[in-house]
This record gives C-alpha cells, sequence and structure tokens, in this order.
C-alpha cells in the first residue's frame, strides 16, 4: 500500500493516523482503531478476536478503548483547531450502534465500536458539545452499505444527531447474511437510514461548500472485468445540518 514516509514502520510501531488537509474545504482525520484498542470484551473461550454477545458488562467499561489514549485525544484536539467547512472522519468499521437481535433484548458484535461503546460515546458527546464544522464519518470493513445517523445515546430517540456515517461495502468480498435478516434489524436501529448487503461497491463523495453528496456505487458483477456499474442510493447532508437526507 502507498504510505506516507511519516508511516513507515520503525520496527514494531507504525504511526498511521494523520491528518490530510483539501484546502480550506475539507480536513481529514485519518484514523487507526486496530493497533491501539484495548483487547474486545467478553472473549468466547478459545478466541482472541469478535464474539457476538447479549450480556457483556465488560464492554460498558469506560476505561477500555478503540483508538488508545493518545489517538483520542490527538483527534479531539484536531478536530477543536479544524478551520475546514467539513470534518472527515475517517476509520476503519462501523461506527453506529448496531442491536443485531430483532424484538426484545439486545445483541453486539464486539470487533467493531458497539465493543467499545464509553469511547463512541466520548467522541459523540464531544461532537455534540463543540461542534466541529460539519463532521462526517467514513467506515468500512463490515462488506456491507450503511447509511447512520450518529447520535450519542442511540437507545433514547431524543438524543441529537451530531454526525453523518457512510460506510462502504468491499469490493467482491460477499456479505454473509441475507438482505431480509439485515432489514429486520432497522426497526430496532431507528437511527439508520440504510443498511444493504445485497451488491459490491464503493461511495463516491462530492463536496461543496454548501452540501456533501454520497452516491453508493455498485458493480452488476464481479466476475466480469466490464460490468456495468449503477448507483444504489444517493443520500445528501447540508452544510450546517447533520443527517443524510436521500436525495
Amino acid at each position: 500500500m502507498p504510505l506516507r514516509r511519516q508511516m513507515v514502520p520503525n520496527g514494531p510501531h507504525m504511526r498511521l493516523f494523520e491528518h490530510v488537509a483539501f484546502g480550506r474545504l475539507a480536513q481529514i482525520h485519518l484514523l487507526d482503531d486496530r493497533q491501539y484498542r484495548s483487547p474486545q470484551p467478553c472473549a468466547a473461550p478459545g478466541r482472541g478476536g469478535a464474539s457476538t454477545v447479549e450480556d457483556c458488562q465488560e464492554r460498558l467499561d469506560s476505561r477500555i478503548t478503540m483508538l488508545g489514549d493518545v489517538q483520542e485525544r490527538w483527534l479531539l484536539s484536531g478536530l477543536d483547531r479544524s478551520t475546514a467547512r467539513w470534518n472527515l472522519i475517517a476509520q476503519q468499521t462501523l461506527m453506529a450502534q448496531l442491536d443485531r437481535k430483532p424484538g426484545p433484548g439486545q445483541q453486539f458484535w464486539t470487533d467493531g465500536w458497539d465493543g467499545y461503546p464509553a469511547a463512541r460515546r466520548r467522541l459523540l458527546d464531544y461532537l455534540g458539545q463543540r461542534k466541529p464544522a460539519n463532521p462526517i464519518v467514513f467506515g468500512g470493513d463490515v462488506h456491507s452499505f450503511w447509511v447512520t445517523d450518529l447520535k450519542p445515546d442511540f437507545d433514547d430517540p431524543r438524543s441529537p444527531v451530531v454526525a453523518t456515517e457512510f460506510v462502504g461495502t468491499s469490493i467482491t468480498s460477499q456479505f454473509r447474511r441475507r438482505q431480509e435478516e439485515l432489514e429486520a434489524l432497522l426497526a430496532d436501529n431507528p437511527h439508520i437510514r440504510l443498511g444493504n448487503g445485497t451488491r459490491r461497491g464503493y461511495v463516491r463523495v462530492e463536496i461543496t461548500r454548501e452540501r456533501l453528496r454520497a452516491d453508493l456505487r455498485t458493480v452488476r458483477s464481479v466476475t466480469r472485468p466490464l460490468a456495468e456499474v449503477d448507483t444504489l442510493a444517493t443520500f445528501v447532508v447540508e452544510d450546517g445540518r447533520p443527517g443524510a437526507v436521500r436525495a
């Protein structure tokens, strides 16, 4: 992968988080949510990685971190100093809460931000209180498209929307759940504007001072080199108004 010179490894250390400016229009806050995180909570016996959990008090511990203390302070300081019209937070997975259990009760996957809800709450509380200009979160990893409203408290309908999130799907890897299963989760996750794992593709973003437009682009086949490309959906975020609106 192409890297800036300051990202070249120094022994086992490799700093990937960085600020990238696009003039005064946009500031990209590029995060690394893999190297510095606390161990994933409530790991299943014999597993060191992600689990799907229902009753996991460990994940609620305010001491566990997704970004690490140094990177978290760096991010908040960078947002405080930013003079850009749009603040783009680029990170690796889905940030919004996703309750994976239809109906009563809740179930969460611990490899993403749902494994670190206190760290997520700190960031979203900051966005609501300090109000950096137009925060937009970008994610990936989950092999599906998501468009979400980010709120400090996803379980409180009165909690304000403080940022918008766009998650791009995989280019070729398939989504492992049926679309009907995904859509069955939407009633328990009203902050989610769209969830779709049926097609492969990417998110194309156009930014002006007045608005951000995101096109969810999909290919009709991943086995044909000249396969046609379609737009699954288009969403717009207006300057000063967090929350995506379907165009």
